[in-house]
């Protein structure tokens, strides 16, 4: 699909990466039960898709019949100076719509298969990443729609979802009002909005993160624990005015910022419903967002 120069040539890769996307779908959503399942549509850079070393891209050559020179020539068409901030998230969908057309069918497809034999009805949440306008969030929410609409005309089954995005940028915080017209939920991705806002990237900050943690700059390291005082009054502000135009929108964060016991307290008291974390950090995580909740009864009743 990454190496098609058109877009008739992606489809037919589509076609072919669509069941295998549905099964998946199905099988998270058996094992969900009926429980909130959030799928965020593609984010990663497309050349990361691709072969690294020359085993590799012989390999891959000898599977798709394309020498391993094209293949080495269309990576190097993809590669970004800095793909984090590059053709990545909503921007893909935005360039190579079909791609998120497939996924959300796979999604679609999925619940309805699921909720078959007396399977639990599951409703998706299709999360669009890397949103930092309206017009990006309203386009590809058009076609989200579009293909539930589809989905359910030829199914005969009516589906129930919803569509948010992932704030991770801090213009996306900052115009979280009209974003949420839109948006029906939000996911706080804080792992990108703290590289964003402190302009400090978190794959290579070990180089001199201890410096800043020794002179005191920082008290402890902003992607361990969440930078209250300059990430966390974005997320503040985007709590505030996504409600002011979406009062019911579903609130939460994705991050290992998820799994720290402090920064679980800080997104209780902003107001965040849920906190999502890697699957090792899942029992810290709950024992924290408890004990916020109990710290907060205990002072609303003194």
């Amino acid at each position: 699909m990454i190496l098609s120069s058109s877009v008739d040539g992606r489809r037919k890769a589509l076609a072919k990466i669509l069941p295998m996307q549905r099964n998946d779908f199905v099988q998270l959503f058996k094992i969900m039960a009926g429980r909130p399942v959030t799928i965020r549509l593609l984010d990663p850079p497309l050349h990361e898709f691709l072969p690294h070393t020359d085993a590799d891209f012989e390999a891959v050559s000898k599977a798709t019949g394309l020498s391993a020179a094209a293949l080495k020539e269309r990576k190097k068409a993809l590669e970004e100076t800095n793909p984090m901030l590059g053709h990545r998230g909503c921007r893909l969908g935005i360039s190579f719509p079909e791609i998120y057309e497939m996924q959300a069918r796979a999604i679609f497809e999925a619940a309805v298969e699921a909720s078959k034999g007396g399977g639990k009805a599951v409703e998706p949440e299709v999360m669009i990443p890397l949103v930092a306008t309206k017009a990006e969030i309203d386009i590809l929410k058009r076609r989200v729609d579009a293909v539930a609409v589809a989905v359910a005309k030829e199914t005969g089954k009516k589906l129930k979802y919803l569509v948010g995005t992932m704030i991770e940028l801090p213009r996306a915080a900052l115009r979280a009002a009209e974003i949420a017209e839109h948006a029906e939920f939000f996911s706080f991705g804080t792992n990108d909005l703290t590289q964003t806002t402190l302009g400090i990237s978190r794959d290579d900050s070990a180089l001199f993160m201890d410096d800043y943690l020794k002179n005191g700059i920082f008290e402890r390291d902003p992607f361990v624990s969440i930078d209250q005082s300059g990430v966390g009054e974005l997320v503040r502000i985007a709590v505030e005015r996504g409600r002011q135009s979406r009062p019911n929108i579903k609130l939460g964060i994705c991050g290992e910022h998820g799994g720290d016991p402090s920064s679980v307290r800080f997104f209780h008291k902003a107001g965040l419903d849920y906190v999502s974390c890697s699957p090792y950090r899942v029992p810290i995580a709950r024992l924290a967002a408890a004990q916020a909740a109990i710290s907060e009864e205990k002072a609303s009743e003194a």
